[in-house]
């Protein structure tokens, strides 16, 4: 197997290169910039941008996974940018250099494509994968945390303080990066199970976690029983203001994923759910969530 994958020095990436690490496959993975621990890789200098790192990336491949893309954006054109033109510049990539196999890695905000510009460019990705004529599968994760994860550490941060506000109602789901590159590996074959495909992984907890119970699992992961305020709409749409304003370009609550926050259903579909003769999630969320504290903590995250 020789596979080329985007995004491998991001969150979902080192996941998949770690679990790759012990398979017999080979790996090409873009990068802006070449990690010092090349870790066995093939790494290809170039972004989604470039067409020509792009086409180095596939050439000669099995199998292609998408994962790079932009979460976070205060200007909604990064989102168009990355997330649509960037699928479609591998895509494009994929096609020309006769790839087997394509595997993308949307969101399951693309389910709700009216509530956020990052829901909605993830959508017009998906179709831009559906319509290209490629060997597809394409998997929606919930909220995906574990270790590396810059995206959900605020939750970890506020509950080590004690205090971890949640919007006033809703449910989730969830999914440890390692399940999901579990996953993404699992899917490669491909079969009637998996071709042209959407699926919607998570951890197994059936209807998904209500805010508040999310909330006391993560304040016991560190250590804590913390206080968790319902906030309104409006309370988060100032508090995205006043991050944008103190963090900027790094502001996590942004307006646009106050959007989807403030949906209350979260939670991947069971008709969407990969069969379990394929792949079923490994690592319990409570446990997960506990090894995810540690590994902040040992690096002095929080």
């Amino acid at each position: 197997m020789r596979l080329a994958i985007t995004g491998g020095t991001g969150f979902v990436g080192q996941a998949l290169v770690d679990l790759v690490e012990t398979r017999s496959i080979k790996m090409r993975s873009l990068a802006r910039s070449i990690p010092d621990k090349r870790r066995g890789v093939d790494w290809v200098q170039g972004d989604l941008a470039n067409t020509v790192a792009l086409a180095k990336l596939v050439d000669g491949v099995d199998a292609v996974i998408h994962i790079a893309g932009q979460v976070r954006a205060r200007d909604p054109q990064e989102f168009e940018a990355a997330n649509v033109t960037g699928t479609l510049n591998v895509v494009e990539a994929a096609l020309e250099a006769k790839v087997p196999r394509f595997v993308f890695v949307s969101s399951l905000a693309a389910r709700e494509p009216a509530l956020s510009r990052y829901g909605a460019s993830k959508l017009r990705a998906e179709k831009l994968v559906a319509a290209s004529g490629l060997d597809w599968t394409i998997i929606r994760p919930p909220a995906v945390y574990g270790p590396r994860d810059g995206e959900m550490l605020d939750l970890f941060e506020m509950a080590s303080m004690g205090v971890v506000p949640m919007p006033k109602q809703g449910h989730t789901s969830l999914i440890h990066v390692g399940d999901l590159a579990r996953l993404l590996l699992a899917v490669l074959p491909s079969d009637d199970d998996t071709t042209s495909k959407i699926f919607e992984p998570d951890d197994g907890r059936p209807g998904g976690w209500e805010h508040r119970d999310l909330a006391l699992a993560i304040g016991w992961a560190m250590g804590k029983k913390p206080f968790v305020p319902r906030l309104s709409r409006g309370v988060l749409g100032f508090a995205a203001r006043m991050d944008g304003l103190l963090r900027r370009d790094g502001a996590k609550l942004t307006p646009d994923r106050v959007g989807y926050m403030c949906h209350p259903d979260w939670v991947s579909s069971p008709d969407a759910k990969p069969d379990a003769a394929l792949w079923v999630p490994k690592i319990p969320t409570r446990d997960g969530l506990k090894a995810t504290a540690k590994w902040y903590k040992d690096r002095g995250w929080v």
